[in-house]
């Protein structure tokens, strides 16, 4: 799937009510809603980085990994760069 801006018909980011971590919601044109998880977007946001901003990094690539030793507070699953 190959999601452009023509293909979105609403963002929202927020932190809802009795959380304590952002949601960002897509929905598309065709009514499909993709929610993220704040931890997803972090991800994502921090690999678009590095790729726009390295001078030779062309590609990054995310892989859930589950952490068995894992620091306090986050979660055993992580998107880790390979």
């Amino acid at each position: 799937m190959n999601i452009g801006n023509d293909d979105i018909r609403e963002i929202l980011v927020e932190i809802p009510e009795g959380h304590r971590h952002i949601r960002t919601k897509i929905i598309l044109r065709d009514t499909t809603e993709l929610v993220f998880q704040e931890a997803a977007i972090a991800n994502i946001t921090r690999a678009y980085i590095t790729v726009k901003t390295h001078p030779q990094k062309k590609a990054v690539n995310l892989k859930a990994r589950h952490l068995t030793d894992k620091k306090e507070g986050y979660d055993a699953w992580q998107l880790l760069e390979e």
